[in-house]
């Protein structure tokens, strides 16, 4: 297999670019992604002035997050121009009610692809570039998880739905390659090297129905846990919040409990558990997993919380997953409240 080499791939983007899109006025949407990113300091190489950049802000993106990267964008060396929607309004309402992931997935993207075709015609382009990837398409089409931004591979016309044609210079990359594009053009490392992030944002953070406290609140978690796991560098890590409510009917509920006994070697009395109401993704297999969520807590002859080494939690969560099929998703508690110091 060839080597990948970004600088080639830049070089012939911008061109493939000039050559479809012409001197038409063509928009871009930014989340502060990397794929996004790339594709919009790609795309303003290529057009310049002709390119309209736009951030949606939805509610769902971190703290501050649409005025920091307009800021970083929209300033040497990028200089690229940038324009803030506001449509958390609409975003929050649109959503209201929904308490399923991949509903709110869908939900968000038709909402995500009707403000843009609104934004689109107000600017006068026919045309929105986009940075969709390979994994976006694979992981939607192959029924991982719907990626908002994927259109025309599941059949939709967007040009007849919301009234502007697709391009998408990065569909043949995965999130690697990006990543050297991305560094080839000198983003900063907070972009280049950023985590992934869901195109539906914090929505889908937010287990169950979406409320104001509660997406206040996961924003919060979300800059303390950025913030204080970033520097070990980990693929992936996040902040979610879960209604504290327990499903009604928990038939595994018995099975979970001594699985979780035998795996960490503690006295069953010793082990409490919560199936939630609200249920999570999950993958497993490389096939989309939407289960209960479990809670374990473990609690010492002092009621003090048990502590494990992270090898022992990885083979409990796995453990559980593998012996009960329902379960999507098991969380531990590492520390109560309500303990004493």
């Amino acid at each position: 297999m060839e080597k990948f080499k970004p600088e080639s791939f830049v070089e012939t983007q911008i061109e493939e670019l000039r050559k479809t899109i012409g001197n038409e006025r063509a928009l871009v949407a930014v989340s502060g992604g990397v794929d996004s990113v790339t594709c919009a300091v790609l795309t303003h190489k290529a057009l310049g002035e002709n390119l309209v950049c736009v951030i949606l802000d939805d509610a769902f993106m971190r703290k501050r997050e649409p005025e920091h990267v307009a800021e970083v964008l929209s300033k040497p060396p990028f200089n690229v121009p940038m324009k803030i929607v506001d449509v958390r309004e609409r975003f929050l309402e649109a959503m209201k009610g929904l308490s399923d992931a991949e509903e709110k997935r869908k939900r968000f993207r038709e909402t995500f692809y009707q403000v843009l075709g609104e934004t689109a015609k107000k600017e006068g382009c026919r045309l929105l570039v986009q940075g969709t990837i390979r994994a976006d398409i694979e992981e939607t089409v192959g029924g991982v998880k719907t990626q908002h931004n994927v259109l025309e591979q599941m059949g939709i016309n967007p040009m007849e739905r919301f009234g502007f044609r697709v391009v998408e210079p990065l569909v043949t990359l995965y999130k690697s390659q990006v990543r050297m594009v991305a560094r080839f053009l000198e983003l900063p490392a907070e972009f280049s090297e950023r985590q992934p992030f869901p195109g539906p944002g914090l929505s889908v953070r937010v287990v169950g129905e979406i409320r104001p406290d509660k997406l206040e609140t996961v924003k919060k978690a979300t800059a303390i846990v950025e913030g204080e796991l970033a520097e070990h560098k980990p693929s992936q890590y996040f902040a979610v919040i879960i209604d504290d409510e327990e499903a009604l009917l928990q038939p595994g509920f018995t099975h979970v409990r001594d699985c979780a006994a035998r795996a960490l070697n503690v006295p069953l009395r010793n082990v409490q558990v919560k199936i939630f109401r609200d249920r999570a993704t999950g993958v497993k297999g490389g096939e989309r997993r939407y289960g209960e969520i479990v809670g374990i807590k473990v609690q010492t002859m002092n009621e003090r919380i048990h502590h494990v080494t992270l090898q022992n939690l990885i083979a409990l969560q796995a453990r559980i997953i593998t012996e009960n099929p329902a379960v999507a998703r098991v969380f531990y508690a590492v520390k109560d409240v309500t303990e004493k110091k």
